[in-house]
């Protein structure tokens, strides 16, 4: 793999809303319209992938399809169970080591996906790296040696 992109999926509504399950728990309208504005960005800062690799969890799984309908990844979406959110970030490198593409968008939950840039880059996770809801690390380099070229706050991509 050349290019990695983890992005943390969008506002959900709140844990122990009444009547959902967590997996169940959808992006929220706003969540919706700023995962969107992101992809925009993404697309404007010429981000290209080959497929988009998300958590089973509905609202990664709605963050992944807006995504890709702006991407459009030539391998579609895939959900995959390595990702749930109470999954660790040591886990997700290793099945990381198992995927074939050269660009790979990876949709996830944090603490692993905010875990994982500092894991994949420095060897543990760093305190300092946490990305928002919506928030995007791109990661440069193969399994064994990977780089940081730029983490962006949603913010920076939506405008």
């Amino acid at each position: 793999m050349e290019r990695l992109y983890l992005l943390r999926h969008g506002i959900a509504v709140p844990t122990g809303t009444p009547g959902l399950a967590d997996a169940e728990r959808p992006l929220t309208p706003v969540g919706r319209r700023r995962v969107r504005q992101v992809a925009r960005g993404l697309v404007r800062w010429g981000v290209e992938v080959e497929r988009i690799v998300t958590s089973p969890l509905l609202r990664a799984r709605q963050t992944a399809e807006i995504a890709a309908e702006l991407l459009a990844p030539a391998g579609g979406i895939e959900e995959d169970a390595a990702l749930v959110a109470d999954q660790v970030a040591e886990s997700v490198a290793d099945w990381l080591e198992t995927r074939p593409e050269s660009g790979l968008m990876v949709v996830g939950h944090n603490p692993w996906i905010s875990d994982l840039v500092g894991l994949l880059c420095a060897g543990r996770p760093l305190d300092s790296i946490m990305l928002r809801k919506a928030g995007v690390a791109a990661l440069a380099g193969r399994s064994g040696g990977w780089d940081l070229d730029w983490l962006a706050r949603p913010r920076l991509l939506r405008h």
